[in-house]
């Protein structure tokens, strides 16, 4: 599919897989009638692509279902071994509603094993997020609730609509946040407001979570009910000029660092720049920076 997207970029969907070959959509016909709930476009120049991954089960309100979560972990794979692709945009294509957390109508039938072993799933999903090797923005237009809410936790940034809605509300159905809430959200926020929302199950606005902290820029919603999209698409072409490796070393600097005291950080962080250094990337911005010009980074 082809299409001209902001600022006359080319969109375009990933191509399919062949077997064994990786760095493109993965073949696999979806269900006689059904579509695809996970959709994966991309823009942008050759080898600075930004990636948006479409969320498309309106019937659920993106609720994360066994099949959306498969096909979910598939773009995820895909994704994590493109090295043309500079960052993510994670969005919905439902009107009013980023994801609605967990389905429960599917989880009513399972037994307590199954869903023990779907939760470790879902943990593992948002895992998977969290590890992408490129910067990653939640675009928040409308209700993000539950599980909805742990996959923008997963992203590196999140960008809110004023009118979204966010919340951890496993407390109000008989449940706790269980697939990366109780751990992302202090992490973020810090711990006593991750414990009252966790505890009360409230439900913040897009102004509320910029107050906390929970989100990087909230903007007014516009009439398209698209504007943190918009935002978001700002940010991610702010991003794509940079140099990827730098930038993807940056991710796993703060990541990883953030996880031990600060002498073991110190230590990650100069074996993350040691990667850096021999990159042709690194003698471009110096060589751009002496001859006065804007660098072209390849990503090498």
């Amino acid at each position: 599919m082809l299409r001209l997207g902001r600022g006359a970029a080319l969109l375009r969907t990933l191509p399919a897989q062949p077997p064994g070959e990786r760095g493109k959509i993965p073949r696999r016909a979806a269900a006689a009638g059904r579509k695809k709930e996970i959709l994966l476009e991309v823009h942008g120049e050759a080898g600075e692509g930004i990636a948006e991954i479409l969320m498309n089960r309106p019937h659920a309100r993106n609720s994360l279902g066994k099949v959306f979560v498969d096909e979910l972990f598939e773009t995820l794979e895909v994704l994590h071994f493109d090295e043309s692709i500079r960052v993510v945009i994670i969005k919905s294509k439902v009107k009013g509603v980023f994801c609605a957390g967990a389905d429960l109508k599917e989880r009513a039938k399972m037994s307590n094993t199954e869903t023990d072993h779907f939760v470790q799933r879902l943990r593992s999903l948002m895992n998977g997020i969290a590890a992408l090797p490129m910067p990653t923005i939640a675009a928040i237009e409308g209700h993000a609730l539950g599980g909805g809410l742990e996959l923008a936790l997963a992203c590196d940034l999140r960008v809110a609509a004023s009118s979204a809605k966010m919340g951890l509300i496993e407390t109000t159905r008989g449940l706790f946040p269980g697939a990366g809430g109780t751990q992302r959200l202090p992490r973020c926020i810090g711990l006593s407001r991750a414990k009252e929302l966790i505890f009360t199950g409230r439900q913040i606005d897009g102004q509320e979570a910029f107050s906390i902290g929970l989100v990087n820029h909230v903007v007014p919603q516009n009439e398209e009910g698209d504007a943190a999209y918009q935002r978001a698409l700002a940010l991610a072409e702010e991003i794509v000029p940079r140099a990827p490796i730098a930038v993807k070393m940056g991710k796993v600097a703060i990541n990883k660092g953030s996880e031990v005291d600060i002498a073991s950080g110190m230590a990650i962080e100069r074996m993350c720049y040691a990667q850096n250094i021999p990159t042709r990337d690194r003698e471009e911005g110096m060589a751009a920076f002496i001859e006065k010009r804007p660098p072209k980074f390849i990503g090498k």
